[in-house]
């Protein structure tokens, strides 16, 4: 009951009009500028940075149920714009607390080619009413990255798909992740039990000593990592 793991969650407030230090892409791989308008307005542009060639499927996933499935020519956001009417908003939530999906509202920018390479695999049903087991994630590569033969799979047939799968070698991991977590062994609990749905102390005048640790944990998801292979080496195989 006490042993329940607790991820912390870094939370930025701005407030007026705020000074933001550089971005690098190595350190995020969306850098966001928040402006403030003297009106209440807000405008928020996010670079998006779509190329990192990973995806995360759930950790009791087969890992060797991951299959190539398809590659195409597609368009992807590299930039998106967000406005926020702060009155509309506040407005918005007093007559709807739970709040709407349009509010910031938002509007992409730009745009950059790229191809997109989906890949299937075997996971858990997501509850009793959905029993499938066949999912799908994608992953986006530069048209630079990729080997010239790969326009030659993109038509569709069992033929290029099986030469385009060629061109990607797949690695998967699952990591640890680091956690808040009770420490058992440094805490004292108070006698009690539930009552009415909530933890009633024997002693009221008992006081829980809860103290915390950092704690190292399987990841909650497989890092599914995929690379192209060095255009010399695809054409060596093509020529053999």
């Amino acid at each position: 009951m006490f042993g329940r793991l607790f991820t912390t969650t870094t939370v930025a407030l701005l407030s007026g009009v705020v000074a933001l230090p550089s971005l690098r892409a190595a350190d995020t791989h969306n850098s966001t500028i928040m402006l403030a308008r003297p009106n209440g307005n807000g405008a928020q542009t996010e670079e998006v940075h779509p190329f990192t060639h990973v995806a995360y499927i759930p950790a009791d996933t087969d890992p060797t149920s991951v299959r190539f499935s398809k590659i195409r020519l597609v368009k992807v956001a590299s930039r998106i714009s967000y406005t926020d009417d702060r009155a509309y908003c506040q407005q918005l939530a007093f007559r709807d607390p739970g709040g709407s999906i349009a509010c910031p509202s938002s509007h992409t920018d730009a745009y950059v080619p790229a191809y997109e390479v989906t890949y299937s695999y075997v996971g858990q049903p997501l509850s009793t009413e959905d029993l499938s087991r066949d999912f799908r994630f994608s992953v986006y590569f530069r048209l630079d990255e990729l080997a010239p033969g790969v326009k030659r799979a993109l038509p569709v047939g069992r033929k290029g798909r099986s030469e385009a799968a060629t061109y990607f070698t797949v690695t998967t991991k699952r990591e640890t992740t680091r956690q808040v977590a009770i420490d058992n062994q440094h805490s004292t609990f108070c006698d009690g039990t539930y009552r009415d749905g909530a933890w009633t102390h024997t002693d009221t005048r008992c006081q829980d000593l809860i103290t915390y640790t950092i704690a190292e944990v399987p990841s909650g998801y497989i890092t599914v990592r995929v690379d192209p292979l060095a255009p010399r080496m695809t054409l060596a195989g093509a020529s053999k």
